[in-house]
């Protein structure tokens, strides 16, 4: 039990830390310090379901759906590409984040976002469903100790991503470093969404 714990938070800690779409969102919230507490444990809450599902052997379904494959990656990488061109051009107009003057996202849109940039990356599918539920299976009776190291380090991910962010805002705050932050989200979700595009 204590073994499939740990391998579970270590290949978790894995997959869930490389910066993708929501590691990005978050981290962007945060900064802003829009509703990121909230954002961080609605990507946890999500991250709880999806490899819960795959640890009881969902997973299996998908990838033996082609068309449901398709639409999630087409689907997906449209979004990314939408989402990483606004962020582009907040860097390009000189918007940096939250300036003296601009509106704060409302809790609906933020939301909206967060199950967005979730749930329309097939990447969550793939690693949630398939792999962690594959790699969960091999551990027969003590998958869901798998399971649990899992959702610990996705918890301690997200959460520390956005406590952590959200202090360091205020050093963070130049217009130079904000626009830095937008590049490098444009460039995240391109990136991601031209990987789905290609198939890889």
């Amino acid at each position: 039990m204590v073994s499939a714990y740990i391998n579970g938070l270590g290949v978790g800690a894995g997959l869930i830390m490389a910066i993708g779409a929501q590691g990005a969102f978050v981290l962007s919230q945060a900064l802003k310090r829009q509703y990121h507490l909230m954002v961080a444990l609605t990507c946890t809450l999500l991250d709880v379901v999806l490899i819960g599902l795959g640890v009881a052997g969902v997973g299996a379904l998908i990838t033996d759906t082609p068309q449901l494959m398709a639409l999630t990656q087409y689907g997906g990488a449209a979004f990314l590409l939408w989402f990483g061109f606004c962020s582009l051009r907040r860097a390009l107009g000189g918007q940096q984040g939250m300036q003296a003057g601009e509106a704060i996202a409302s809790r609906r849109k933020v939301m909206g976002t967060t199950l967005a940039v979730t749930l329309l990356n097939p990447h969550v599918y793939l690693d949630a469903l398939v792999l962690l539920g594959s790699i969960g299976a091999q551990f027969g009776e003590a998958r869901w100790s798998f399971y649990a190291g899992t959702v610990t380090a996705s918890t301690l991910w997200f959460v520390g991503l956005s406590l952590g962010a959200a202090k360091l805002a205020p050093v963070l705050s130049s217009p130079k470093v904000w626009r830095a932050i937008d590049l490098l989200v444009w460039a995240l979700m391109w990136s991601i969404a031209v990987k789905l595009l290609m198939g890889s």
